[in-house]
């Protein structure tokens, strides 16, 4: 029997494997697809991360971007740079994620692929959980298989707002080295365009209203109107779940992590960091439980609540006015010298969205309501 089973391998499943496995508990990661998978993500990743772990990110960061290019529907650019300590992560997704589990591995975590859960049962102290390859036992689980997964379902959680992204691969040898993010284009949403080693990774998602915008022909008119020739282009499309406010996140003897937690940032789409984060703090909780604190699990849930959740309802603030009035929000707010440098600091955590959101929204507002702000 192990002491966690985690379901998914993601940057959630991964960092939960590490610290479990670092803090000597046996962990088994459980994952359906062939790993290294792929993950239909542009790959930003906010280099905070490498705070949470004791080894090195460099083998897997395919380049560091610190020059920044915004454009309302591909003109009137905005240039600027990150006042970071350490610029942005670009990475692939499939080496990334595996790269993080590989480190769980030499601190003794198990992991299997093509292993699909089949359903679980918590039978007396512990859960019975059933795969595509026999039945395993674990003290506790870790629910990290995704906004799609049926792990929290299973678990008795309700289903979560789930939207699309879309993700459009363009291997052209000239690529820029900066991050490109383009608004206009798509409603209720941006296009986001980020350098990896061959070509671009070029996104988009939407983040308020129904939904339903049409993402592949917003790519597709984006990058016509770079002039990018599409014959090799790919696009894809996965599943977002963003904060939608807070929820219990603990059941008897399990947590959900990750998208399955739906930590997704709701304003910029940022996913990577406060999955990896949720994973780290999601093993420390099912450590202490492991020791006898009986509180440990619903510890985690306020912990993200107050750590994040807190942080997420003024993103979830600015982003219904932002995505509302777009244009406004361009020139009133991402025309703004300060803009780049805050939010650089947010997302490498030295700022929060409540140090900025009170004049942020004064100052949209302001663009809606003549003689406000």
């Amino acid at each position: 029997m192990f002491d966690c089973i985690v379901v998914g391998a993601g940057p959630a499943g991964g960092s939960a494997a590490y610290h479990l496995a670092k803090r000597g508990r046996s962990v088994m990661v459980l994952e359906r697809s062939a790993l290294p998978r792929q993950k239909a993500c542009s790959g930003g990743v906010s280099p905070a991360v490498g705070q949470w772990f004791d080894f090195d990110f460099s083998p897997v960061i395919a380049k560091k971007v610190s020059d920044i290019r915004y454009t309302w529907r591909v003109s009137d650019p905005v240039d600027a740079s990150l006042n970071t300590p350490e610029p942005m992560w670009m990475v692939d997704r499939a080496a990334f994620d595996f790269y993080v589990l590989q480190q769980a591995e030499k601190l003794g975590a198990q992991w299997r692929d093509r292993t699909e859960v089949t359903g679980i049962e918590f039978r007396g102290d512990h859960w019975q959980v059933k795969t595509s390859d026999g039945e395993l036992q674990a003290r506790y689980l870790i629910a990290a298989d995704g906004a799609k997964g049926p792990m929290a379902q299973w678990l008795g959680f309700k289903p979560r707002d789930v939207r699309t992204g879309a993700l459009l691969e363009l291997p052209i040898q000239d690529a820029h080295t900066r991050a490109q993010f383009d608004f206009g284009i798509i409603k209720n949403g941006f296009i986001w365009s980020f350098p990896k080693a061959e070509g671009y990774s070029i996104g988009t998602a939407t983040f308020r209203g129904k939904g339903n915008e049409d993402l592949k022909a917003a790519l597709s008119e984006y990058s016509s109107l770079q002039g990018y020739d599409l014959s090799q282009a790919k696009i894809t499309e996965g599943a977002i779940s963003v904060w939608d406010g807070d929820e219990q996140l603990h059941t008897r003897n399990a947590l959900l992590a990750g998208e399955t937690a739906g930590v997704v940032d709701p304003f910029t789409g940022e996913g990577i960091r406060p999955s990896m984060f949720s994973g780290v703090k999601a093993a420390e909780a099912i450590d202490q439980a492991l020791t006898g604190n009986a509180n440990a699990l619903a510890d985690y849930t306020q912990l993200i609540q107050e750590e994040w959740g807190k942080d997420m309802a003024w993103a979830q603030k600015l982003a219904g006015i932002f995505y509302r009035v777009p244009q406004i929000g361009y020139k009133v707010g991402v025309k703004r010298p300060t803009a780049t440098d805050r939010l650089g600091k947010i997302m490498c955590g030295e700022m929060k969205y409540a140090d900025v959101a009170t004049r942020a929204l004064k100052r949209l507002s302001g663009g809606l309501i003549p003689g406000l702000g």
